[in-house]
């Protein structure tokens, strides 16, 4: 493969950093890189704001604006948005651009934090779709179009579907058949497409929310695409919603002073999969496939989509992102946690996350073959030494607490905290999350009640850290009374 050129915007920082004009205007380190060493390791020297010739992210009419055309074509969108606060940012902005105050939304219980916190801020009745679980991996697996159906049946009005796929650990819906049933009932569809921004690059991936129908996707650019930490991108993929009303709320939920390194990377991205898409991507699948290969001989680890599990088929019959890697121990003698830190500690393999009885393992398009090679002598190492266990408990299905009022009224009222067992039948007034990958256990505005509790106690058991917004879940969790009515 050939060295790729200096995309646009970086070649422009460059030549400025090189002969540009006296820099009387922010940052404050002034590109002065011989002030402090961390400033040259870090690239303070292309580090500019919006000054004349370089475009304004919030207003594009040059670059930054052809940069961003240049990105919906490559993705199939009507229109592109570069996100410089992760897909958080995007996941908010498009929520708030996709319904009003106290219109009711319909979200898989397994969608990321950030969706969980617009609902927060737009004051949404949520209304969940759970997935079936995966009990050979301890995965959720997809929204079915009966699922989804029934849920239309169920509760009318319901504005916008807002769907994730790929989950996080790699499980894809059947978006098409999904927005063309959500579409037919008058709402619109949001997809976290977060962890897929490559899907829609090659035809081996399962088919992108951008071609399936989506009206508005979000993806992170940095998860699997060699781009900076941070960056992701919003796609308008229907004329459903419109460019201004978008852009309008991105200005909200977005910083007045994007990084130019993190717009750099993102043109950089785009400029690299322009000339070299498809060689790169079928570089990443061959490595797949070699590693597939490699572990076809293990006898207790499982690996998602792989090997065995390849052979033996889908019962719950859901696609899946081949990039991701999910590990199962289930049913050997190791826990997802216990095998996380082997790989960490005697290997020298960090993966993603570490669940109760599987691990995560992401692949990117620049990932070295080698890389993969080493994880799949690693697992054949320890899948020798592996003895098989009793039969582990089957993980728990999600069930949803009883909803008791809104999350933005909830966190509106006065908060106590109580030890866990006292709080039950109580109201939480906080989150709590296992995390990564940032999923809630309990929203504010549930009740508290003995099935969470056992839940919280047999991941934390298992070595999974759980996370809640005071931080100070298991000791206590802030709890709160029932609104009063008006």
């Amino acid at each position: 493969m050939h060295k790729p050129n200096t995309p646009p915007l970086l070649q422009m920082l460059l030549q400025h950093q090189k002969n540009g004009p006296l820099a009387m205007h922010m940052p404050g380190h002034k590109r002065n890189t011989q002030f402090a060493p961390y400033l040259e390791t870090l690239g303070a020297g292309l580090d500019i704001t919006e000054i004349d010739g370089f475009d304004d992210l919030h207003h594009p009419e040059d670059i930054l604006r052809q940069s961003m055309e240049r990105a919906a074509k490559l993705w199939g969108a009507r229109h592109s948005f570069y996100l410089v606060n992760g897909s958080t940012g995007g996941i908010l902005a498009a929520m708030r651009a996709m319904t009003a105050s106290g219109d009711r939304v319909l979200l898989t219980r397994g969608c990321h934090r950030s969706v969980y916190h617009g609902l927060e801020l737009m004051d949404l009745q949520p209304v969940y779709l759970v997935p079936m679980l995966d009990e050979t991996f301890g995965i959720m697996a997809s929204i079915t179009p009966f699922q989804l159906e029934r849920a239309f049946a169920e509760h009318p009005g319901i504005k916008l579907v807002i769907l994730t796929s790929p989950t996080y650990e790699g499980v894809v819906s059947d978006l098409t058949t999904l927005c063309q049933i959500a579409h037919r009932h008058g709402a619109l569809v949001l997809v976290d497409e977060a962890h897929g921004a490559h899907l829609a690059l090659s035809d081996s991936w399962p088919t992108s929310a951008v071609q399936a129908g989506a009206d508005v996707v979000v993806q992170s650019l940095h998860k699997t695409l060699p781009s900076l930490t941070q960056t992701a991108i919003l796609h308008l993929a229907s004329d459903r919603v419109s460019p201004s009303t978008m852009m309008q709320q991105l200005a909200i939920f977005q910083t007045s002073s994007p990084s130019y390194l993190f717009l750099a990377s993102m043109d950089g991205c785009v400029d690299y999969l322009e000339q070299y898409a498809p060689q790169a991507m079928e570089k990443w699948w061959k490595s797949l496939e070699s590693f597939d290969r490699a572990i076809q001989s293990l006898s207790h680890l499982q690996v998602l989509g792989y090997g065995k599990d390849k052979l033996s088929g889908h019962p719950l019959l859901y696609q899946i992102d081949p990039s991701k890697l999910v590990i199962s121990c289930r049913n050997c003698a190791i826990t997802g946690p216990e095998l996380a830190q082997l790989l960490r500690q005697d290997y020298g393999i960090q993966l993603e996350m570490a669940c109760a009885t599987y691990v995560l393992a992401m692949t990117g398009l620049a990932e070295p073959q080698e890389h993969l090679g080493k994880l799949a002598k690693a697992l054949l190492d320890i899948d020798r030494k592996l003895g098989n266990a009793p039969v582990q408990t089957t993980p728990l299905p999600v069930e949803i607490p009883r909803r008791r009022c809104s999350i933005s009224a909830a966190l509106r009222q006065y908060a106590y905290p109580l030890v866990p067992q006292d709080a039950i039948s109580k109201i939480s007034a906080e989150y709590v999350w296992a995390y990564p990958p940032g999923i809630p256990l309990i929203v504010p505005g549930e009740q508290i009640d003995a099935r969470f509790l056992v839940r919280c106690q047999e991941m934390t058991q298992s070595g999974i850290s759980l996370r809640s917004t005071r931080g100070n879940f298991p000791h206590t969790i802030q709890c709160c009374d029932p609104p009063q009515s008006k």
